[in-house]
């Protein structure tokens, strides 16, 4: 061989080699949907009443952001709810200290109801507000309470400035999840007063996770 030839040979096997091995890693941890016979749900945590930035609101910031994920994915909802809500709605201030102590305790309030037929879903979007750089409690309580094996969690997250905080690897830590993917998160005031804004993010991050 030529030693322009030799050249190309071993670029190529470089190349073939890279691709194998950014396969086998993930990547950049997105996850490619598995086409039309992929079933999604989408679980938020969300609350409603006085909000930090964004005031008096009757729809949660998080519910915005999980109902826009839900329709550009066909996928179906579940909502967390608490059976004893004692979230405070009329003083953010005081919902954070019920949000802090829960935390402190480790706590894992009821939830109401259930999602009939868990094992059907491949792809498991999980909404909430960051609260204290953490899931709210309520939502670990939802992880216990399914099996995740062999599933993907897609986190997203509202907030006023802290992002996620590291919480992808609280579900990794929580569940038996076969993939976590890059979560979203999205400003609460840009999903309750932006709308517009907000789901060009939601697409953009599902565009990159193969929607």
């Amino acid at each position: 061989m030529t030693s322009k030839v030799i050249f190309i040979v071993v670029l190529i096997a470089i190349i073939c080699g890279f691709s194998v091995f950014n396969t086998q890693n993930g990547g950049n941890n997105m996850v490619l949907a598995k086409g039309k016979d992929t079933k999604s749900l989408v679980v938020y945590f969300s609350r409603t009443g006085q909000q930090y930035s964004v005031g008096n609101i009757t729809e949660g910031n998080t519910a915005i952001i999980g109902k826009m994920i839900a329709k550009e994915t066909n996928a179906d909802i579940f909502e967390i709810k608490v059976v004893k809500d004692e979230y405070p709605t009329n003083d953010y201030t005081a919902l954070t200290q019920v949000a802090k102590v829960e935390k402190q305790q480790n706590a894992r309030p009821a939830i109401v109801g259930k999602v009939e037929d868990f094992s059907k879903y491949d792809v498991i979007f999980i909404g909430y507000p960051n609260w204290w750089a953490d899931m709210p409690m309520p939502v670990y309580t939802f992880l216990d309470s399914y099996d995740f094996t062999g599933k993907t969690i897609a986190p997203f997250c509202t907030h006023e400035g802290s992002g996620l905080s590291g919480t992808e690897a609280n579900f990794k830590k929580h569940t038996k999840a076969e993939t976590v993917a890059n979560g979203l998160a999205i400003y609460g005031h840009t999903a309750q007063n932006s709308r517009a804004e907000a789901e060009s993010k939601v697409k953009t991050w599902l565009k990159g996770l193969g929607y």
